[in-house]
């Protein structure tokens, strides 16, 4: 199998359930609450390597507890911790997730140890190897984080691996256009209909895509949620039909499990059109359990259901 290298946070979710996000200054009970692993790196790494890849992560978490709940899903998976930095004076980045009964998400994010992933622990003997780099977007957005994710994207391009950032909601709102010239060279960009508006700052995805292109950005898969994903190429747009599941729980972590669903088929031989429709089984899947990480995918299961998404369209 493939050789992935990941690049992003790996966080603690405080998860909240409730009936309505209360207003400013106001109260709410919670009618259950949890803590998950989760972050968007820890999400796509423990993803990738439940569906059988070999999978480093580049991440920094803190000491104590809450390091110790972000790591365990990814590396009881497989994925090795070479590259996994230890702070000894910031706090593993966290997460606080107000759900309410529609499945939408409110998110306060703590940056805790994430943002200081250290730089000076990269070189290009860190791709030797490595089929794919998948990264996403929040490593972009400032501090020595940024610097890693940015030297990371350098070296995969002077070493000819396929690169795939997911962009983010968070780190869209933070960067904007400025975003556009750091994944201009990327091969792979996915993001959902709002971070392609704000990202352009238009307000129809006709006008976006012209946006980006015009940026040289020609090439991109929209997740657009209950209708599935939309596969933009020079030559054509298409819509992917969504793979509709029972019993949807919570959508934490569904756009991350997408791409990394869809990177993985791209390795294996998937073309653009399958590779998003096995995205879009995936992060299905993924919202039929409470967390980001708690649906386990592997790639028989993939495979499985994918092969019945196939037959179910076709018919």
């Amino acid at each position: 199998m493939p050789n992935f290298l990941v690049v992003g946070d790996a966080t603690v979710d405080q998860m909240y359930f409730v009936d309505a996000v209360p207003e400013p200054g106001g109260e709410t009970t919670a009618t259950r609450a949890m803590m998950q692993p989760g972050g968007a790196g820890g999400t796509m790494a423990t993803a990738l390597a439940r569906l059988g890849h070999h999978v480093r992560i580049a991440t920094r978490v803190g000491t104590g507890p809450f390091s110790e709940l972000a790591l365990r899903p990814m590396l009881a998976s497989g994925v090795s911790d070479d590259l996994i930095q230890v702070d000894e004076t910031l706090q593993t980045s966290s997460v606080t997730i107000l759900v309410t009964p529609d499945s939408q998400r409110t998110m306060i994010s703590a940056l805790g140890a994430s943002r200081a992933l250290d730089a000076t622990q990269l070189d290009a003997r860190t791709f030797e190897g490595v089929d794919a780099l998948v990264m996403s977007a929040y490593s972009l957005v400032d501090g020595p984080q940024r610097d890693y994710a940015v030297k990371a994207l350098a070296l995969a391009n002077e070493a000819n691996v396929p690169t795939f950032v997911d962009m983010g909601t968070g780190a869209v709102n933070a960067l904007r256009g400025r975003l556009i010239d750091v994944v201009r060279k990327v091969d792979y960009l996915l993001m959902n209909e709002r971070e392609l508006f704000t990202l352009t700052g238009k307000d129809n995805i006709s006008e976006a895509v012209a946006g980006l292109s015009g940026h040289g950005i020609e090439q991109l898969i929209l997740k657009v949620g209950e209708m599935g994903s939309i596969v933009v190429t020079p030559e054509r747009s298409e819509l992917v039909d969504p793979y509709e599941v029972e019993g949807v729980i919570d959508t934490t972590g569904a756009g991350d499990v997408f791409t990394a669903a869809f990177a993985h088929a791209i390795v294996s031989g998937e073309d653009l059109l399958g590779a998003a429709r096995i995205g879009n089984v995936a992060g299905a899947l993924a919202t039929t359990a409470v967390g980001a990480q708690s649906r386990v995918i592997d790639a028989d299961t993939l495979r499985s259901e994918a092969r019945v998404f196939a037959k179910s369209s076709r018919s």
